[in-house]
């Protein structure tokens, strides 16, 4: 089963209630929430508090990308703020086993994220770990980038690793997924589409239709 993940960063903020509303009309699932902490990555976005004001308006699986350096710190406030999953940095972790025993014993699922300059095999011990692999198809921290071809190789590798010891492993995308490209990340093993502008740019519900269209 393939998920969309729309991406709040793109939302409108001023109208988050109603578009929040066209999305879990439309069939949508899962919200993508990205958290930024101007660290880690350039940008600041929003942490707990705005988690939290979400999780009153939809009961959607709250996917939440953590964009921030020792995410092991903030872990019960993102799971008092609502959160289901994190996904952390496999770069912003000083102990990546730590933090991901932390975070299944606060009983949430875990993820584990790369940036398109890290080499995917630094993935390989947690295959077996995670409940989730992201794949960064843009640099972190800025909406809008174009999809960087290499990320198609590296699904196609986590993918091949999942098949072998890991057939439940959700394999999780993020960056300049639109409709022209959206098939070949998931001809390449991807089962999480995380998607922003192409979700949120004209008509909310006529996008996710389309995308929903394609993942089948």
């Amino acid at each position: 089963m393939n998920i969309l993940s729309p991406s709040l960063l793109s939302i409108d903020f001023n109208n988050i209630e109603k578009n929040a509303g066209i999305l879990d009309e439309a069939g949508v699932k899962w919200y993508h929430l990205d958290v930024m902490d101007g660290a880690f990555v350039p940008n600041i976005s929003f942490g707990p508090p705005v988690i939290k004001a979400i999780r009153k308006i939809t009961k959607s699986f709250f996917d939440v990308h953590l964009m921030i350096n020792e995410p092991k710190r903030y872990i019960e406030a993102f799971k008092d703020a609502g959160a289901d999953l994190l996904t952390i940095h496999y770069e912003a972790c000083g102990d990546v086993d730590e933090t991901i025993k932390l975070i299944k014993e606060a009983g949430l699922k875990v993820g584990l994220a790369i940036n398109p300059e890290t080499d995917v095999w630094s993935l390989r011990p947690y295959i077996n770990k995670a409940d989730m692999i992201l794949i960064m198809s843009v640099h972190p921290g800025f909406g809008g980038q174009k999809f960087i071809p290499s990320a198609i190789d590296k699904l196609k590798q986590v993918k091949k690793w999942a098949d072998e010891e890991n057939p439940d492993l959700l394999i999780e995308v993020d960056g300049g997924i639109n409709f022209e490209n959206v098939e070949d990340v998931l001809n390449a093993g991807a089962n999480v589409i995380v998607a922003g502008s192409a979700c949120f740019n004209g008509d909310i519900a006529s996008n996710i239709n389309r995308f929903f269209g394609i993942l089948g």
